[in-house]
C-alpha cells in the first residue's frame, strides 16, 4: 500500500508541483493515498507563477500546515514517501534541525525518523555553506536532497519538457513507474 504527501513550499518552481500532481494523478494505480500540504507563501507563490489557482481543482485532500492531526503527522499513519516541491532553504533547514513546528516539517520529521522516503527537490541558487550543511545532514539522515535542476540529454523542446526533466527524476525516485526519458534509448 503506497502512501504519498506532496508539500509545496513558497520557493520558486510552482510548474514543478502542478506537474508532478498531474503526473502523480496520471499514475493513480501506483498509489492508495495522496495528500498534499502547503505552507503560508506556497499559494501566492503559485498564483504568481502560473497566474492561476488550478491547485484548487485538484481531487486531493489537502491539510492545513498546522493540523497536526493529519494522517501523516504521524509514523502510524504510514505514509511512506513525502516529496517537497518546490522546497524552500528554510523548510529545508528547519527539517535538517528537527524543528517541527509545522505540518511539513512534522511530516518530514516523522519521514525520517520512520525511516521511509523523503525527498526535498530544492529550488535555490546559488547555494551557500549553510545549504550546502543542511544538505549533508538530511542526506545522513536517509533524505534525498534532489535540486531541481534541469537536464538536457534529452533534447527537450519546450518548456513543459524541460520542467518534465525535474518532475520525472522526481517520480523515479519516489519508485513511480513512468514512461520518460532514459539514457541509452534513441527513443
Amino acid at each position: 500500500m503506497r502512501k504519498i504527501v506532496v508539500a509545496v513550499t513558497g520557493a520558486s518552481g510552482a510548474v514543478y508541483a502542478e506537474q508532478l500532481i498531474k503526473k502523480l494523478l496520471k499514475a493513480s494505480n501506483q498509489w492508495d493515498e495522496l495528500a498534499m500540504v502547503f505552507s503560508n507563501n506556497a499559494k501566492d507563490v503559485w498564483q504568481t507563477e502560473l497566474g492561476n489557482r488550478s491547485y484548487d481543482s485538484f481531487d486531493i485532500p489537502v491539510f492545513d500546515k498546522q493540523d497536526f492531526n493529519a494522517p501523516f503527522a504521524s509514523g502510524s499513519g504510514q505514509f511512506d514517501t513525502m516529496i517537497i516541491v518546490p522546497c524552500s532553504m528554510g523548510t529545508m533547514g528547519r527539517i535538517a534541525s528537527g524543528i517541527s513546528n509545522d505540518l511539513i516539517t512534522r511530516a518530514a520529521d516523522v519521514v525520517l525518523k520512520e525511516r521511509r522516503k523523503l525527498i526535498l527537490a530544492v529550488r535555490e541558487t546559488p547555494y551557500n555553506l549553510i545549504h550546502i550543511r543542511n544538505m549533508e545532514t538530511i542526506t545522513l539522515a536517509g533524505g534525498i536532497v534532489c535540486p531541481a535542476t534541469p537536464s538536457f540529454y534529452s533534447r527537450p523542446q519546450t518548456v513543459e519538457d524541460v520542467i518534465a526533466t525535474v518532475v520525472d527524476r522526481i517520480l523515479d525516485l519516489a519508485g513511480i513507474d513512468i514512461k520518460t526519458y532514459r539514457w541509452g534509448n534513441s527513443d
